[in-house]
């Protein structure tokens, strides 16, 4: 469901309808008119993480919603496609790129929309936090000597800021995580002041050639986590179950599946069953189904939850069978094993 024209949204050439945000720290900010000026005038840009549920938000029915975004907010807006997920996570990755105040506009717009929806849910998580994509060579700027630039900025903000280690797993990789929490105006008072940093660093690109950078390269998965497209082989002449410590064994299915594909055609349809424990059906479901449903679009499968009380044989485990191309199968299955693990660490 990606804006129509291209596999990434474009920006349309019209200026923004409102001013954009002005944030608290602006006004000390516009005391030192000739360096921060500069930086200003110049484009930039910002990636950050969202998952697939999120990105349907943001595009809206026929991307409306990124069109009225990018038509407000004069940046240009991008996804990565739908199985395009930042290295070891679930999440796709979203560029805003423009002048400073456009990209701040922006962000303004997209978080205010992604807020709205988590309260909508009533989800518990209704304040997400933003993580930031950030090249490694970016992150000693704003990090500072001793970590005196990111202490002011949580100072300042009023924001929590964390900056993840640095990934030696996927080669090829060059970018860290920045985290950003804290209420709606810390987290936009802590973005400005990361952005303005980054802005200053002469070896921070203006613009990338797409959100996501990684295709082509070679990526070993993290257990369980689909990266792009490498994901995880199963066998599945096996039933597999996930038990309360949200790794169970694997036995032998009572009914075995039998694959409906030649092994050379890989888009052929095939069907496994596993067994979730069901005190961890809640999280593979979400609530109104929205975990469920986001697996379902990343990976294209189908997936059916037996009723409450239909366990696997000789156990107190849910069925839950998955049908579409291996491929979907896999991706289907991996993020499944997430969402227990996550569910078995609380």
């Amino acid at each position: 469901m990606e804006a129509p024209g291209s596999p990434y949204a474009s920006s349309p050439e019209s200026a923004p309808k409102r001013a954009p945000r002005s944030p608290p720290q602006q006004q000390q900010h516009q005391q030192q008119p000739s360096e921060e000026g500069d930086d200003k005038e110049k484009p930039t840009h910002l990636r950050f993480l969202v998952s697939n549920t999120a990105a349907g938000c943001i595009i809206g029915k026929g991307g409306s919603t990124i069109n009225d975004f990018q038509s407000q907010s004069g940046a240009r807006i991008q996804l990565s496609r739908s199985h395009e997920f930042f290295p070891g996570t679930n999440d796709r990755i979203i560029m805003v790129s423009g002048m400073f105040d456009e990209v701040m506009k922006a962000m303004e717009l997209i978080l205010e929309k992604l807020l709205a929806e988590g309260e909508e849910f009533n989800e518990a998580e209704a304040r997400p936090k933003v993580r930031l994509v950030v090249p490694n060579s970016s992150c000693g700027g704003i990090i500072g000597k001793g970590g005196s630039t990111i202490k002011s900025f949580i100072e300042e903000s009023h924001a929590g800021i964390k900056i993840s280690p640095q990934d030696n797993n996927y080669a090829g990789l060059h970018d860290r995580l920045v985290t950003v929490t804290g209420t709606f105006d810390n987290q936009m008072n802590a973005i400005d002041l990361i952005l303005k940093k980054l802005s200053e660093d002469v070896h921070y690109p203006p613009n990338l050639s797409s959100p996501f950078p990684y295709a082509g390269l070679t990526f070993p998965s993290y257990p369980g986590v689909p990266v792009g497209y490498m994901i995880p082989q199963v066998p599945y002449n096996n039933a597999v179950n996930y038990g309360p410590n949200g790794y169970g064994g694997r036995y032998q299915n009572n009914k075995p599946s039998t694959p409906m594909r030649s092994p050379a055609n890989n888009d052929a349809q095939e069907s496994i069953t596993i067994g979730v424990a069901d005190e961890h059906i809640g999280a593979v479901v979400g609530r109104a189904g929205r975990n469920i449903t986001e697996i379902i679009q990343a990976s294209g499968a189908r997936i059916k939850i037996s009723d409450r009380g239909d366990f696997m044989s000789g156990t107190t485990d849910r069925k839950v069978t998955i049908t579409g191309t291996s491929e979907a199968i896999r991706t289907a299955e991996s993020m499944i094993m997430q969402r227990v693990s996550a569910s078995s660490e609380r």
